[in-house]
C-alpha cells in the first residue's frame, strides 16, 4: 500500500489526522457521528430509518479523500490545491481490508463501554456490512472504482455511492452500488456556478448528461439536494424538471450543516432549520407529485420517494 505523503501535501494529512481519519494511501475511513451514537447511545442515522441499513455496521469511506473536480461553497474541507493525481493506485482488494482494519482501530475505544453497548453490537461494528463511499472528494476520479464496488460486493457489503454527477461515462460503466446518489445543488448553471465552483469545462452538460443517463441504470436512485438558505432554497420548478429528467426513486433534501471550512464560506444563517427545509421540499413537490416517506429533524431532512414504500435493503 502506498504511503499518503505519495498523495497528499503533509499539512493536509496533519489537518486529516487531526479530524480524526485514518488515512492509509490515497484513502481514508472515519467514524462517522451517527455510527458513534447508534453504538451509544442507540441513536441510528436516517439512513437506518429510511433505507434499513444499520449505522453501527456503517464504513464511512472514501477511495479519493482529497480530490474533487468542484470546490463546493458548502464543503467542509479546505479548498486548496492538491497533488496530481499519481499513475498507479492501490488495489481495491487492500484497500477494502485496511479499511476495516482502521475501522477496527477507531472502534477499539469503545471497548471500555463494552457493559452498556453490549459485546455483540461491538462485534458487529468490527464487521462492518455497508460502505457509505461518501467521506470526502469524489470517489468516481479513483480509476478503480468499479472494481472497489464489485469487490464489496463480493463481500456481502452494500454499498452507497455519493457523486457530484460530473463524470457520466464512469457511471455508464462501472459495477453499479446498492444505492447511488448524486448531488444537486443548482436548478439551473448561473446557480451550478456560484455554488459548486466547477473546475472542469462544460460541467452543467456532464451534470445534465447524468441526470439523464439514470433511468438506465439498474440500480437504486436518489437525488440529493443540500438546501442552503439564501443560495439555493428558490427556482423550484427548475429543480423539478432536471429531477423528473433522472427519475430516482428518492429524492432527499438535507439542510447545508455549518461545520469545518465553510463556515469560512457560509454564515450560520445559511442553515435552515428543518421547518424551512420541509417546506422547501414541498414547493418542489408540487411540480413532481413524489410522495412524502420521511423526515429525520436531528439531521434536517426530508425524503420523498416515488412510490407510498419505501425499499429497503436487508442489512
Amino acid at each position: 500500500m502506498h504511503d499518503p505523503e505519495e498523495f497528499y501535501p503533509r499539512d493536509l494529512i496533519a489537518m486529516f489526522k487531526r479530524q480524526h481519519y485514518k488515512l492509509f494511501g490515497h484513502s481514508a475511513v472515519k467514524l462517522c457521528h451517527w455510527t458513534k451514537a447508534s453504538l451509544y447511545k442507540d441513536k441510528p442515522c436516517y439512513k437506518q430509518q429510511f433505507y434499513g441499513i444499520q449505522s453501527h455496521r456503517c464504513l464511512q469511506f472514501s477511495p479519493a479523500v482529497a480530490w474533487c473536480d468542484q470546490n463546493c461553497v458548502f464543503c467542509w474541507r479546505p479548498l486548496t490545491k492538491y497533488k496530481q493525481f499519481p499513475k498507479e493506485f492501490d488495489e481495491p482488494s487492500e484497500i477494502i481490508d485496511e479499511a476495516i482494519k482502521q475501522q477496527r482501530i477507531l472502534l477499539s475505544g469503545y471497548g471500555e463501554f463494552r457493559d452498556k453497548i453490549g459485546q455483540k453490537r461491538l462485534d458487529e461494528a468490527s464487521n462492518p456490512n455497508n460502505a457509505a463511499i461518501s467521506l470526502s472528494g469524489e470517489a468516481t476520479l479513483f480509476p478503480k472504482i468499479s472494481d472497489l464496488i464489485g469487490e464489496f460486493h463480493r463481500r456481502r457489503f452494500s454499498t452507497f455511492l455519493v457523486s457530484n454527477g460530473l463524470h457520466p461515462e464512469v457511471l455508464e460503466n462501472t459495477v453499479l452500488p446498492t444505492q447511488l446518489y448524486i448531488s444537486l445543488e443548482a436548478a439551473n448553471e448561473e446557480m451550478h456556478k456560484d455554488i459548486n465552483h466547477p473546475l472542469t469545462k462544460d460541467s452543467w452538460k456532464k451534470l445534465n448528461q447524468t441526470l439523464a443517463l439514470l433511468p438506465s441504470l439498474n440500480t437504486r436512485k436518489a437525488i440529493r439536494i443540500t438546501a442552503i438558505k439564501g443560495k439555493n432554497m428558490s427556482n423550484e420548478a427548475e429543480f423539478a424538471n432536471l429531477i423528473e429528467k433522472a427519475s430516482p426513486q428518492y429524492l432527499e433534501i438535507k439542510s447545508y450543516m455549518f461545520v469545518g471550512y465553510s463556515r469560512k464560506r457560509l454564515a450560520m444563517e445559511n442553515m435552515p432549520l428543518h421547518e424551512e427545509v420541509r417546506a422547501f421540499a414541498e414547493k418542489i413537490n408540487q411540480h413532481l407529485g413524489y410522495h412524502f416517506s420521511g423526515e429525520n429533524k436531528a439531521s434536517r431532512v426530508v425524503l420523498l420517494s416515488k412510490k407510498k414504500n419505501n425499499e429497503r435493503i436487508s442489512s
